[in-house]
């Protein structure tokens, strides 16, 4: 029987190795379950994933501000946040296959003795429900003892929610106000899968948003359309895009309303980023838990109040999968077929290729010389010397660089130099002294490319 044509996800998996971007963690040793490490061009993807919501939530705001908190804090933080006692999901074993299985999410499953039946439904054998916590484990010390146990956070939240007193006073802030941060978090997820769209060490960017009560219905109307706009800016299609609101029963219990930016994968419709109202119920908890009053007074109202707080929340690594997969596009040209990836520029793992266009008569010394100004200027380039002009271009087209300069032969005799834009590949005859500015302004010109 003849094999079926890859997807499109394992196309995006094949990519991710091939070119650099995503590796399987310890794979010389066998590879651990869904851990990952991020290669030369993956890294550099979520870089600029971190630094473009970084600059939209953070630096181009004057009422929000940044934090970077542990990742172990006091155990009883976990503790009266609610995470020891309730963060848990309820699993089901079979006795049979030796799966594991969300209690929840049944419908969903599949037997992995015969993936056409659901659990239950072959020679299985479940067992009832059973609470199984999400949190890592650690121990403080030299010691094992269950005095000295910690956990690895399961949230960033809870490191800003301690810090709302410390931030709110030491930045001459009064609500509405945010913080933000972006850092590691765990869950020992017991279904992870899907490539990098749920793991067990994953990077977080949430912003918890400060805001008077009377006020939260607004602010979440704001944050709601302000993180859907902030995917479309960067590429997303919008109609691979919805805003969906929770269910009453989908509501977390400190929620009156969350809604999540959802995207169409290949493997359908799931969560990229959540917009939350958790009321004033992280700091009334820890307030009580601690015996720190943490409320705020406005001198001029003479009135005290726990601010409620809008509270958007993404994971770094979903949205750099979720960056990858729109942007995955297959072209068919006359002579071969072209892979692209449809980068915005301002996430583009490398901005610039630089080509001299044959390796003698100078063009190779010129080209160095345009790679450390394009440096110097910001941009992240990519110097290559092998194969043929139209090979150089292809390789380029698959990582997403927008933009490859070729110095050749009128670089020499007339001083300018061909610009190839990636998605329309048209050409340019540029003065080499005015490449910096001619790609500087094509970036802010920037119009996202329909795809086939």
């Amino acid at each position: 029987m003849a094999k079926p044509p890859p997807s499109l996800m394992d196309k995006v998996v094949s990519l991710c190795k091939r070119r650099g971007f995503i590796f399987q963690a310890s794979e010389i040793y066998g590879g651990i379950g869904n851990t990952y490490d991020y290669g030369p061009l993956g890294v550099e993807l979520k870089r600029r994933v971190k630094d473009a919501w970084w600059s939209r939530v953070v630096t181009r705001r004057s009422d929000i501000v940044g934090l970077d908190s542990a990742i172990i804090q006091n155990p009883r933080v976990w503790e009266v946040s609610g995470h020891v006692g309730g963060f848990a999901d309820p699993l089901i074993d079979c006795k049979v296959c030796k799966q594991r299985f969300r209690a929840d999410h049944l419908e969903d499953a599949r037997c992995p003795d015969k993936p056409s039946k659901k659990p239950g439904e072959h020679h299985c054998e479940l067992t009832e429900p059973r609470s199984f916590n999400l949190m890592f484990k650690t121990h403080i010390g030299p010691v094992e003892e269950s005095g000295n146990v910690a956990y690895l956070r399961p949230e960033t939240a809870q490191g800003i929610f301690l810090n709302f007193l410390n931030v709110m006073q030491s930045a001459r802030l009064k609500p509405p106000f945010g913080i933000a941060q972006i850092g590691k978090s765990f869950r020992n997820e017991i279904t992870p899968g899907n490539f990098v769209f749920r793991t067990r060490e994953f990077e977080q960017a949430e912003m918890e948003f400060f805001v008077p009560p009377a006020e939260n219905e607004r602010w979440y109307e704001f944050w709601r359309k302000e993180r859907f706009q902030w995917y479309v800016d960067l590429g997303i299609r919008p109609e691979k895009l919805r805003l969906r609101e929770h269910e009453a029963s989908e509501l977390a219990h400190y929620s009156t309303a969350t809604a999540d930016v959802e995207y169409e994968y290949p493997f359908g419709w799931g969560e990229l980023e959540g917009i939350a109202c958790r009321t004033d119920y992280d700091l009334k908890a820890h307030s009580e838990g601690s015996g720190t009053d943490l409320v705020y007074f406005d001198p001029q109202t003479r009135e005290r109040y726990t601010p409620y707080v809008i509270e958007p929340a993404g994971g770094v690594d979903r949205m750099g999968l979720t960056f990858l997969i729109d942007a995955y596009a297959e072209e068919e040209l006359e002579k071969e077929n072209r892979i692209v990836l449809r980068f915005h520029p301002e996430i583009a793992p490398t901005t610039v290729g630089v080509f001299p266009l044959v390796k003698k008569d100078g063009m190779p010394e010129k080209a160095r010389e345009l790679e450390e100004e394009l440096r110097t200027s910001g941009f992240t380039c990519f110097y290559d010397e092998k194969a043929a002009i139209g090979r150089r271009y292809r390789r380029q087209d698959e990582v997403g660089t927008p933009y490859c300069v070729t110095i050749d032969g009128d670089t020499l005799t007339e001083g300018t130099v061909t610009i190839r834009d990636r998605d329309s590949m048209a050409q340019d005859k540029v003065k080499f002294d005015e490449v910096c500015a001619f790609i500087q302004e094509q970036i802010r010109n920037y119009k996202v490319a329909p795809t086939g």
